[in-house]
C-alpha cells in the first residue's frame, strides 16, 4: 500500500512537471477541468498497475500535421507518373521475361527454381490471375509481342506498389522531422525520378520490395512515436504492422535482411533506453521485450514460413526447377518419375543405379562409348555429369572381386564398403588415375575402364554415408553419399565446368584430391532397381515441410552465390550508383525500336549525393553546438535533434542497403541500389528543409522568408524541369539516339557513359 502511494504520488510529480513544462512553451495553462482530468487518469493508472506507460510526450511546438491537400497531390501525382503509357511497349522488357515468366507457373502450378523467396512471384500470378491473364504466354526473350495476352494486370499491380513509395516518403519524412515541406521535398524527389518511375511500371520484384521497405520503415517510426502509450491499440499495431512488414520484405528478396538489420539497431536502442528508465520495473522491460520479440521476430518468421507453406503447395506439378533439388523433394512433384513410383529402400549389391550430383544443376553420373581425345589424360572412355535422365546413366554396383553372378539373397552396401561401379550399357568400371582432369587442372581424370566387368585396382572405392558410422545401409533418395577412391584417396566430384564440343559440353566429373565435404562431392542414390529387393512407395520416404523448406534456402544460397558474371556480361560497380554513372537497357538498342533506359533523374541523384556530404557537414556543426552548449533558440535546438535523431536513422538505413554491396562477389545491377536512393532522398527531403529553414541565422524575418520559399520554388522548379527534359527515358523514345544529329534527346547525354 505504501509502494502504491510512493508511485501515485510520483506520478502527480510528473504529471506537474509536464503541465509546468506546456506552460512554459506554449504559454498558456491549462483549464482546471483538464488538469483535473490528467490527475484523475493517473490515479486510475495508477491503481490500476496499468500496461500503459505514464510519461507523455510532448509534440514539438514546430511540428505539423499531415496537409490533407498535400497527401492528395503526392498520391495523385504519385499514380499519375507511374500508370502513364503503363502498357507500352506491349512486348517483353528486360527481367519480364523472368518474373512474368514465373507468375505463370504459379497460375499453372509448375514448380521452377529461382534465387529469390517466392512471396513477389506469388503476389504477381496472383495479379495476373485476378485480372484475366490465364498463363499461357511462354515469355521466352525481351521483346516479344504479348499479343492477345492480358499483362497489363501484373504490369498495373507493381505500378500501384510503386506509386505508394512517394507517400510513404511523405509520411516517413513528416514524423521525423515534423515539418510538412520536407516531407514534400522528399515525395517530390521520388514522384518525378525517372529511375523510380522506369522501375515501377514493368513486371519486377524491385517495386513488390520497396514497397515493403518503406513499410516497415513507416512503421517502425510510427511505433516510435507511441512511446509515451506502450501497449495500447496504436502501439500494438505499429509494433505488428512493422513485423508484417519485415516478413514481406525477406519474402521478396534476401536483401530485405537489410531493413531487418535497421528495425532492429532500432529496437535494440529503444530496449536500451528502457532498461535505463528507472520508473520502469524489470517486469515492465521483460514486457516490453518480450511483446518486441513477438511483434518483430515470432510473427514474421511465422508469416514468411506460410509464404514458403502456399509455395510448395501451389507448385505441385514437375517443371523446369526439379533438377536443382534433391531426388526426395522430386518424389513431390506430379508428372516427376519419382512421383508415386517404388523401389527397394536400401541399395544392395547386383543393383542398378542412377547416382545424382547434389550440387546445384550438378548433374547425374554418366558415360558414354567416346573416348577423351588425344592430350587430354588417357586416351579412356568419357564420364561425365549430364543434367537430364538417359539411359547412359545407369550402373550397376557390385564387391571387388564380383563377377555378373549375385546370391539370391541380397547383401546390402553399408558405409564404409569397398564398391565397384559397372556403366550398364558399356560394362567398363568407373576408374581413376593420377592423369590431370580435362578442365580442372589440379584434380584427377575420372574415364570408364576395362570390359564387361574386368578391370583393374583402380576402379575401386570407398563408398561413405554423410554423417554415417560404419554398418549404416544407403537408404534411397534420402542418404548423401561420396565415393572415395582406394587408389589415390580422392573423391568422386563435380566440378560445374562444361566440357568442350568433345564431351558434347556436358559437366565435367573428376576426381578431387581435397577431401572437405561438400555439394560437388555429394551424391544420392535416385533411381534403383533390384528385383530381389521388396519394392516400398517412394511417398513414404518424401520430405516433411522442414526438410523441404530446408533444402530450399540451401539451393536459393548457393544459387544467389553463382550468379556471377560471365565472360561477355558487364558488372556493374557499387560506386558506380550514387553518381549514376549508367544505366540499364529496358528495351530496344537502335533507332527503329521503341528504347526504354533506366536511369534516375540526374539531378535528383546528384543532389542526393551532394546533399549527403553536406548533411555530415550539418550534423557536425549540431552536434558541437550542443556539446558545447551554445545559446540556440528552441527552434534551433529543434532542428539540431531532427537532424541527428531523424537524419541518423535515415543516413543508416542508406548505409544499410548500399554498403553491403561492396562485399559481394555476386554480379550486380544498377537497379540493386534503388532501395537506398529512398533514404537518400528522403534524407535530402530533411537536409534541404532545415537548411532553408536556417535563413534566419544570417538574416532578418522577412528576407529569411523571402530566401526560403524562393529556395524551395527554385528546388522543386529543378526537379520538374529535369523530369521534363528525361521523362522520355522513362516513357519510351524513338527515332536517333542521343549522341545523333536529329535526335531528341540530343545534349542530355551528359555523361559518356549513358547509352541512350
Amino acid at each position: 500500500m505504501a509502494k502504491d502511494e510512493e508511485d501515485l504520488t510520483a506520478l502527480r510529480q510528473r504529471k506537474t512537471c509536464l503541465i509546468s513544462e506546456n506552460k512554459q512553451t506554449l504559454h498558456t495553462p491549462l483549464p482546471e477541468a483538464q488538469s483535473n482530468r490528467l490527475e484523475n487518469e493517473d490515479d486510475k493508472q495508477a491503481s490500476n498497475g496499468t500496461s500503459c506507460w505514464t510519461e507523455r510526450s510532448i509534440t514539438p511546438p514546430g511540428a505539423q500535421p499531415p496537409n490533407t491537400i498535400l497527401v492528395l497531390l503526392v498520391l495523385g501525382l504519385s499514380f499519375a507518373t507511374r500508370f502513364y503509357k503503363l502498357a507500352e511497349p506491349p512486348h517483353i522488357c528486360w527481367d519480364e521475361t523472368h518474373f512474368g515468366k514465373m507468375g505463370s507457373y504459379y497460375i499453372n502450378r509448375t514448380f521452377f527454381f529461382d534465387v529469390h523467396p517466392p512471396l513477389g512471384k506469388i503476389l504477381i500470378g496472383l495479379a495476373g490471375y485476378m485480372t484475366g491473364y490465364d498463363g499461357t504466354f511462354p515469355f521466352v526473350k525481351p521483346g516479344d509481342k504479348y499479343g492477345h495476352h492480358n499483362y497489363w494486370g501484373m504490369r498495373g499491380f507493381c505500378a500501384a506498389l510503386g506509386s505508394s513509395l512517394p507517400v510513404f516518403a511523405y509520411f516517413i519524412v513528416l514524423e521525423l522531422s515534423h515539418s510538412n515541406s520536407a516531407a514534400l521535398i522528399a515525395a517530390a524527389l521520388l514522384i518525378f525520378d525517372t529511375g523510380s518511375i522506369t522501375i515501377s511500371q514493368y513486371i519486377l520484384l524491385d517495386p513488390i520490395l520497396m514497397f515493403f521497405i518503406m513499410g516497415a520503415v513507416l512503421s517502425m517510426v510510427k511505433f516510435n512515436q507511441q512511446k509515451s502509450r506502450p501497449f495500447c491499440a496504436s502501439w500494438w499495431l505499429w509494433l505488428l504492422l512493422t513485423g508484417v512488414n519485415l516478413s514481406g520484405a525477406i519474402g521478396v528478396k534476401f536483401v530485405g535482411l537489410f531493413v531487418i538489420l535497421l528495425v532492429g539497431l532500432n529496437t535494440a536502442g529503444d530496449l536500451w533506453a528502457l532498461l535505463g528508465d528507472l520508473q520502469l520495473t524489470l517486469v515492465d522491460v521483460a514486457k516490453h521485450l518480450l511483446a518486441r520479440v513477438t511483434g518483430l521476430i515470432l510473427l514474421p518468421l511465422f508469416l514468411y514460413v506460410t509464404v514458403f507453406a502456399v509455395h510448395f503447395a501451389v507448385l505441385n506439378k514437375s517443371g523446369p526447377g526439379d533438377g536443382f533439388f534433391s531426388s526426395a523433394f522430386q518424389s513431390r512433384l506430379i508428372g516427376n518419375n519419382l512421383h508415386n513410383a517404388s523401389m527397394p529402400k536400401y541399395l544392395a549389391y547386383g543393383s542398378t543405379i542412377t547416382v545424382k550430383n547434389l550440387r546445384i544443376a550438378g548433374g547425374y553420373l554418366h558415360s558414354h562409348w567416346h573416348l577423351y581425345p588425344e592430350g587430354v589424360g588417357a586416351k579412356q572412355q568419357q564420364v561425365t555429369a549430364y543434367l537430364h535422365k538417359d539411359y547412359n546413366n545407369l550402373w550397376l554396383v557390385h564387391k571387388p572381386d564380383d563377377g555378373l553372378d549375385h546370391p539370391k539373397t541380397p547383401e546390402l552396401v553399408r558405409h564404409g564398403d569397398i564398391v565397384r561401379l559397372e556403366h550398364k550399357e558399356t560394362t567398363r568400371n568407373l576408374h581413376s588415375h593420377l592423369q590431370e582432369a580435362p578442365m580442372t587442372r589440379k584434380h584427377f581424370q575420372v574415364t570408364g575402364y576395362g570390359i564387361n566387368g574386368s578391370g583393374d585396382s583402380n576402379d575401386l572405392w570407398r563408398l561413405e554415408v554423410c554423417g554415417g558410422r560404419r554398418g549404416d545401409p544407403v537408404k534411397v533418395l534420402r542418404s548423401k553419399v561420396r565415393f572415395l577412391h582406394v587408389a589415390t584417396g580422392c573423391v568422386l566430384y563435380s566440378s560445374g565446368k562444361t566440357l568442350p564440343k568433345w564431351g558434347w559440353e556436358q559437366v565435367e566429373v573428376t576426381c578431387s584430391p581435397y577431401l572437405k565435404e561438400t555439394p560437388n562431392s555429394q551424391w544420392n542414390i535416385e533411381d534403383h532397381i533390384n528385383p530381389k529387393l521388396p519394392n516400398i512407395s517412394l511417398s513414404v520416404l518424401k520430405p516433411h515441410f522442414l526438410e523441404i523448406l530446408l533444402e530450399s534456402h540451401i539451393v536459393m544460397i548457393r544459387g544467389n552465390s553463382g550468379l556471377k558474371p560471365k565472360d561477355s556480361e558487364i558488372n556493374s560497380r557499387p560506386w558506380h550508383w550514387p553518381i549514376n554513372y549508367q544505366g540499364l537497357r529496358f528495351s530496344g538498342v537502335n533507332e527503329t525500336e521503341y528504347r526504354v533506359y533506366l536511369l534516375g533523374n540526374p539531378v535528383t541523384w546528384w543532389l542526393n549525393l551532394a546533399c549527403l556530404g553536406l548533411y555530415a557537414v550539418m550534423v557536425a556543426v549540431a552536434s558541437i553546438s550542443l556539446q558545447r552548449d551554445v545559446h540556440l533558440s528552441q527552434k534551433r535546438r529543434e532542428h539540431c535533434w531532427v537532424l541527428m535523431r531523424g537524419g541518423g536513422q535515415l543516413v543508416l538505413g542508406w548505409l544499410l542497403h548500399y554498403a553491403p554491396f561492396y562485399t559481394m562477389g555476386r554480379i550486380l545491377y544498377y537497379h540493386h541500389y534503388f532501395p537506398a536512393m529512398l533514404f537518400s532522398s528522403m534524407l535530402t527531403g530533411l537536409t534541404l528543409d532545415t537548411l532553408l529553414h536556417s535563413a534566419d541565422l544570417f538574416l532578418s524575418p522577412p528576407r529569411a522568408d523571402w530566401l526560403l520559399r524562393l529556395g524551395q520554388v527554385a528546388l522543386l522548379f529543378s526537379v520538374l524541369y529535369s523530369f521534363y527534359i528525361f521523362h522520355p527515358l522513362s516513357y519510351g523514345m524513338r527515332g536517333p539516339l542521343a549522341h545523333e544529329p536529329g535526335s531528341a534527346m540530343a545534349g542530355l547525354k551528359w555523361m559518356d557513359s549513358w547509352e541512350f
